[in-house]
C-alpha cells in the first residue's frame, strides 16, 4: 500500500472516530442529559441522532421506560397487634430527567430508597389504623391507592413519579401458625360440643315426646280393649243368661266340660280335692249330661 492510499485510509478512520465522538443517539425509550464541562446544559432532546463537541460535552441516557422495583418483604402489625408478612413491588419512571439528576444524583439506587421509605412508612401506618380483615380483603385496594397517591406527590419534586403500588402476597408469619390453628381447632371443638349438647337434648324431648304419645296410645288402647272385653263380656253373660234360662242341666253340663278340659288341659298338672266335691258331679253320674 502507498504512502497515499495509507494516509487517505488514517483520514477517513480519523473522521469517522470524530463524528463518533460528536453524535449520539436518543432511541423512543431514553432520556439524555447534555452536561458541557460537567455543567448541565440541555435535557429536551427528541428522539434521534443529536451532536455533542468531544471532550467538551458528556451526554448521559436514563430509561423513561416504567420500571418495576420489587421490595423484600416486610412485618407491619395491623389494629390487634397481629404481624403480617407484606411482599409489594412499585412501578415508577423517570418524569424530569434534569430534577431527577439534580436531586438523585442521576442515581436509580438513591430514587428507589427514597421511594420506598415513603412506601414503606405509608403501609405502616394504613395496617396499623385497619384489622387484619380489612387489610386483607374489605379496605386492600383502597389502601394501596391512597398510598400510591401519596407517595406519587412526595417523589414528584424528585423528577419521579410513582404509577402504582401492589401488594402480592399478604401471609401471617410462620411463628403464628399454630396459635391460629390451635384457636381455630378450639372454637370448632366447642361448637362441636355445643351443638352435640344440643342435639342430645333434641334426642331426649323427641324420646320424651315419643314415650309420652306410647302412653297415650296404650292407655287408649287398653281403654278401647276394656270396653270392647266388657261389651263382649256382656254379650256373653246375655247368651248364657239366655241359654240357662232354656236348659239348666245341659248349662250346668257343659260349664263343667269346658272347667275339666281347663284343668286337665296339662297332662302333669295335679289337683287336690275331695272325691265327692261337687266338681266331680257328672264323673259320678254321666247320665246328667243327656
Amino acid at each position: 500500500m502507498s504512502n497515499g492510499k495509507m494516509f487517505t485510509l488514517i483520514g477517513v478512520l480519523l473522521v469517522l472516530f470524530i463524528v463518533y465522538l460528536s453524535t449520539f443517539i436518543v432511541t423512543e425509550k431514553d432520556l439524555a442529559i447534555r452536561f458541557a464541562v460537567g455543567k448541565f446544559e440541555k435535557s429536551d432532546f427528541e428522539p434521534g441522532l443529536h451532536f455533542k463537541i468531544p471532550f467538551y460535552h458528556r451526554v448521559q441516557i436514563f430509561d423513561k421506560r416504567i420500571l418495576t422495583f420489587d421490595a423484600p418483604p416486610q412485618t407491619y402489625l395491623t389494629k390487634e397487634g397481629n404481624p403480617l408478612n407484606v411482599d409489594y413491588y412499585i412501578k415508577w419512571r423517570i418524569n424530569d430527567v434534569e430534577a431527577f439528576y439534580r436531586k438523585m444524583g442521576g442515581q436509580e439506587g438513591n430514587a428507589v430508597n427514597r421511594f420506598n421509605a415513603i412506601v414503606n412508612k405509608g403501609l405502616l401506618d394504613a395496617f396499623g389504623k385497619r384489622t387484619e380483615w380489612e387489610v386483607i380483603s374489605e379496605d386492600r385496594a383502597e389502601v394501596m391507592s391512597k398510598i400510591t397517591e401519596t407517595a406519587r406527590a412526595l417523589v414528584n419534586p424528585f423528577g419521579i413519579k410513582i404509577v402504582d403500588v401492589r401488594t402480592k402476597r399478604i401471609e401471617l408469619p410462620q411463628s403464628t401458625f399454630q396459635k391460629i390453628f390451635e384457636r381455630m381447632r378450639s372454637d370448632r371443638l366447642k361448637l362441636a360440643n355445643e351443638q352435640r349438647a344440643s342435639g342430645k337434648g333434641e334426642g331426649n324431648r323427641i324420646r320424651a315426646e315419643a314415650e309420652k304419645e306410647r302412653k297415650i296410645l296404650l292407655a287408649e288402647g287398653y281403654n278401647q280393649s276394656q270396653q270392647l272385653r266388657g261389651s263382649g263380656d256382656a254379650k256373653a253373660a246375655e247368651i248364657y243368661a239366655k241359654a240357662f234360662n232354656k236348659n239348666s242341666e245341659f248349662y250346668g253340663f257343659y260349664r263343667s266340660l269346658e272347667a275339666y278340659r281347663k284343668t286337665f288341659e296339662n297332662p302333669g298338672s295335679k289337683l287336690v280335692i275331695e272325691p265327692d266335691s261337687e266338681f266331680f258331679r257328672y264323673f259320678k253320674q254321666p247320665k246328667l249330661g243327656k
